[in-house]
């Protein structure tokens, strides 16, 4: 599975709604872009507490859901370029059916690792000034995902996105998805048990597959 890396996205933060401050609008960067621990050199998140970190330093969002939300939403200016979900990268042909949690993948010279799928919040409803984008990723799985950083590198625009290492081929990012944020645990209490003893998975959804067991 090889793939082209279409513009490479940075946000700073910024006045949002009120007082808050969100980086989820992010500009295309020209030349390549040093990838750390945290993700790409020069983005910021201004919500620490549930943006960023090792867990989430890059966002991916495919740009084959751009037809979706152009036949839902119509001719939505946000949609007219990448960027529109606060992605850091983009690309054509890799969606959430066909990537799994704990995929590694070669992005640019930096080795990343699937951690989880973008948990939708207000920000989308706000950014785009309709109600139901949250609602709407939360049912079709549309969600794009999160990678943490195994090895520091550099990327650019055009770069290739390698599938290098899969250990959980039962498990694509929207059956992950489907499961922390939708499951029931009476249901599919084992599936939940199996997925929380998997080492890629993000803590925050590991803490909260646990909280669902014990409910």
């Amino acid at each position: 599975m090889r793939f082209t890396i279409g513009p490479i996205m940075q946000g700073k933060a910024q006045p949002f709604r009120n007082e808050e401050h969100s980086a989820i609008a992010k500009t295309p960067v020209t030349g390549p872009v040093r990838i750390g621990p945290l993700g790409l050199e020069g983005d910021e998140q201004a919500d620490r507490v549930h943006h960023g970190g090792v867990d989430k330093a890059i966002h991916h969002y495919p740009h084959d859901h751009y037809a979706y939300w152009q036949s839902t939403l119509g001719n939505h200016p946000l949609l007219d370029q990448p960027g529109a979900f606060g992605e850091n990268i983009t690309t054509d042909g890799l969606t959430e059916t066909a990537l799994c949690l704990g995929d590694r993948l070669r992005l640019g010279s930096a080795l990343v690792e699937v951690s989880q799928g973008r948990q939708p919040c207000w920000k989308l409803d706000h950014r785009f000034a309709r109600k139901g984008i949250m609602a709407a990723i939360m049912t079709t799985a549309r969600s794009g995902w999160y990678y943490r950083v195994i090895e520091p590198g550099v990327v650019r625009e055009g770069d290739t996105l390698e599938l290098v290492a899969r250990v959980h081929e039962d498990w694509p990012v929207d059956r992950v998805f489907k499961l922390v944020l939708t499951g029931k645990a009476e249901h599919q209490g084992a599936d939940m048990r199996a997925v929380m003893a998997f080492p890629a998975l993000a803590a925050t959804w590991r803490k909260r597959l646990a909280v669902l067991l014990d409910a």
